[in-house]
């Protein structure tokens, strides 16, 4: 064993003295030449070794144009095979770039600045490519890659990449293996072709590509071809800890609100030119899970369309940022509406789900349709079980230097009264079934500044149900018998109805009351007058009256009345001079009151008991000693 490696070695030595340096250093760079399809320029020193192993190094290297090189290193070098060193031949066994930075230029035909590179390789493929342009294997060590797109606004740079890429002559393989650093996170990657020679001349070759790191873990296996256009199909795996960070490391504007945690996805994946289809998707964003299709155009601008189907589908997240009352259920919030996200991609999805949970409110079989585009979102009802009842309608979005532009068109059809308009707007005065209509729009950076600006109308029909926290009857009974008794507390009881219908005219945030009418069992109601959306307060006037009269012979007793304050806890309040006339005692007072002769004894009669003029005034300054009488 000794005297083989000694005769090697004194070949080797041998060789070393029969090869000039000079005609390794030419024959290398031919190689280079011949594999890369690139002219190499030289900028710095060469160094040349044939002893104990072969190699040339290259500082300075540039590969391409001078003014814009496909690729500049800090150091090229090639290592040569051994026994074909021992017989005088030169040929390169791998290449390694040190500090490489790569430029990849694409156009918009697909072409690139590395198109000579891909015609080299395809022809160093060929069964009858020179045994001298074989080398086939490339290691890139701390190593920078720029690609770019001017036409289309890409330039995307990737660093520390360490990366050894292999092509090995005995198989028909490609295979890329290592490590890069894109937006500040590392990622490994393995990627590999199971006919180099096909992929290189644009035919179907099997691929795979595994990328992992912190923000997306991905996988694909399928098939690639580039002939006629680009064409990829297989099965495509996704893993994210959180979607939003995704987007955010991408480059993407998240959607405006929570959530955008966890997600996963299986599909299978057919790519057409810039157009990606998924099938038999299996998708699951914040616990919730849906299946159907996806496609995603990236020609021109980036477009998501699709069909999801869910089994339960929990919107809490997403809007929990949007706020409608604040903390103590009495206002308005204040609090700005952010919805940046809305200019970034565009998609038009349907969605269906056997269960919807959206805060505290849930509703049973839903359809929507959900379209955003250059910043406008429409939000499309097709019907949504809820409030044990039917939602149809449409709210759409839209940013405005302002904040955010609304408008709305829903129809509420045979709802609970109570729980809808207590959940969606802090009402809970109107018990039972019925119908409600509205179209508003309204701009604003908060949802208290929306209120202030909301236009439109509305309608609200009802049927079988009570208003709480208003006992008109009692009141009405009460002071039917006793005028001048006092209300009492009236506000903690009911009203029952038969019928309930209100139309409202909507301006400025101001609400006019057009018509509205209760008509019960036990007593009817009229009101007219108006109301503050922004300020939640009601300003109403109207008349109550019993339908039957406790007094035999007497007509219905009728009361005109006030309804003032908050309309979460209103004021309700008889009018004063109908109760003093119905009162026999108290009349008289009244009529006294408006005749002068009258008033005049009256004030004569106050004179001589108080020892005073009825019409003076006493002073800041009068004791009350000196005030009283005599």
């Amino acid at each position: 064993m000794l005297a083989v490696l000694a005769v090697g070695a004194g070949v080797l030595t041998a060789a070393s003295y029969l090869i000039s340096p000079e005609t390794v250093r030419a024959e290398v760079l031919s190689q280079l030449r011949i594999v890369t399809g690139l002219n190499p320029t030289l900028r710095g020193t060469t160094s040349v070794t044939l002893f104990p192993t072969g190699g040339v190094s290259f500082d300075d290297v540039v590969l391409g144009e001078d003014n814009k090189p496909a690729l500049t290193a800090e150091r090229l070098t090639a290592q040569l095979r051994f026994f074909p060193l021992l017989t005088g031949r030169v040929e390169i066994a791998d290449v390694s770039l040190t500090r490489p930075t790569i430029l990849v230029d694409l156009d918009n035909d697909g072409h690139s600045n590395w198109s000579g590179l891909l015609d080299a390789l395809t022809r160093g493929q060929a069964p009858t490519a020179p045994r001298t342009a074989a080398f086939s294997e490339m290691r890139i060590k701390d190593g920078t890659i720029v690609v770019q797109n001017p036409a289309r606004k890409l330039n995307e740079t990737f660093t520390n990449v360490v990366l050894s890429l292999a092509w090995p002559s005995i198989s028909k393989s490609f295979g890329a293996t290592g490590r890069l650093v894109w937006h500040d996170e590392p990622l490994d990657l393995t990627m590999s072709l199971s006919d180099f020679a096909a992929a290189l001349g644009g035919n179907r070759s099997g691929l795979k590509v595994r990328i992992s790191g912190k923000p997306l873990k991905t996988a694909f296996e399928g098939s690639i071809s580039v002939k006629p256009t680009v064409k990829i199909e297989g099965n495509l795996a996704a893993d994210s800890a959180s979607l939003h960070d995704t987007l955010v490391w991408a480059g993407q504007k998240p959607l405006p609100g929570g959530g955008f945690g966890h997600f996963a996805l299986k599909a299978k994946a057919d790519v057409v030119g810039g157009t990606i289809g998924l099938t038999n998707v299996n998708v699951d964003l914040d616990g919730n899970s849906a299946e159907g299709v996806l496609t995603f155009a990236t020609d021109g601008r980036q477009t998501l369309q699709g069909t999801l189907a869910f089994d339960k589908l929990n919107l809490t997240p997403y809007v929990s940022t949007i706020k409608l009352l604040t903390a103590n259920q009495r206002e308005w919030s204040s609090g700005p509406i952010m919805l940046d996200g809305l200019t970034g991609t565009d998609f038009d999805l349907r969605l269906s789900a056997a269960n919807v949970v959206v805060a505290d409110t849930k509703l049973g079989r839903t359809a929507i349709g959900a379209n955003l585009r250059a910043g406008h979102l429409t939000v499309t009802i097709g019907e949504a079980q809820a409030f044990s009842g039917l939602i149809k309608g449409s709210v759409a979005l839209a940013t405005v230097d302002q904040g955010i532009d609304l408008k709305s068109q829903l129809v509420f059809t045979d709802v609970d009264l109570n729980a809808c308009l207590g959940q969606l707007f802090g009402l809970k005065r109107i018990e039972g079934r019925g119908d409600i209509t509205f179209a508003v729009d309204g701009s604003g950076d908060s949802v208290l500044a929306v209120t202030q600006t909301l236009n439109g109308n509305a309608s609200l029909t009802a049927h079988d149900g009570k208003l709480s926290g208003l006992d008109v009857e009692q009141l009405l009974k009460r002071l039917e018998r006793r005028p001048l008794s006092g209300a009492g507390d009236f506000r903690n009881g009911r009203t029952a109805y038969d019928q309930l219908a209100m139309t409202l005219r909507i301006a400025q945030g101001n609400v006019t009351v057009e018509d509205m009418k209760i008509t019960g069992p036990a007593v009817q109601l009229a009101l007219a007058g108006s109301a503050s959306i922004p300020q939640r307060e009601l300003d109403l006037t109207g008349t109550a009256s019993l339908v039957t009269s406790d007094q035999e012979g007497s007509p219905a007793f009728a009361l005109p009345f006030i309804v003032q304050g908050s309309w979460d806890d209103p004021i309700m309040l008889p009018d004063a001079e109908a109760l003093i006339r119905r009162s026999g005692a108290a009349a008289p007072l009244l009529d006294a009151v408006r005749d002068r002769r009258a008033r005049d004894a009256a004030r004569s009669v106050i004179e001589r008991l108080t020892g005073h003029s009825a019409g003076a005034v006493p002073t800041s300054e009068q004791t009350p000693a000196a005030a009283a009488p005599k």
